[in-house]
């Protein structure tokens, strides 16, 4: 029996690989949003703005895992799966 690998649909892949959201990130530590933003404004966990004005802030998934393996966070104690 032969079988084909089948893609994973668009959406999966995007969410995949989506950037994250700073009340993503909370959810899966376990911390409030004001945790979160106060580690991206001290440097610890990178970010960057989408949008003009104040816009919203994004975290990359590899800026996060690198926040996670930086503190020693194994990605099985998340609460969120990502």
């Amino acid at each position: 029996m032969h079988v084909e690998p089948i893609a994973p649909a668009p959406e999966q892949v995007q969410e995949q690989t989506s950037p994250l959201r700073p009340k993503t990130i909370a959810a899966a530590l376990r911390v409030s949003d004001h945790t979160v933003y106060a580690e991206i404004k001290s440097g610890r966990l990178a970010s960057y703005r989408v949008g003009q004005g104040r816009g919203t802030i994004r975290v990359s998934r590899a800026a996060f895992e690198r926040y996670l393996a930086d503190r020693g966070i194994p990605a099985a104690d998340l609460a969120v799966a990502l």
